[in-house]
């Protein structure tokens, strides 16, 4: 998958309404915008993060030595 490309932006904008969704609507505390917010952000974050490190060895022609 490219990065930040149309498949990218599609899975990140579902990946952020299901965490902000899910802690939204389970939270009875005073802050729970500010909650939902934070962790729906984090959650877009470390999905790009794995797709950076996803894609960094993908077309990797050399692979490391004596790898078992």
């Amino acid at each position: 998958m490219k990065l930040f490309g149309k498949n990218h932006l599609i899975l990140c904008a579902v990946t952020f309404i299901i965490l902000f969704m899910m802690n939204y609507l389970g939270n009875d505390q005073a802050d729970k915008l500010e909650r939902a917010l934070m962790i729906g952000a984090a959650g877009v974050i470390g999905l790009s993060i794995g797709l950076v490190i996803m894609n960094k060895g993908k077309d990797d022609k050399t692979p490391p030595q004596n790898f078992d």
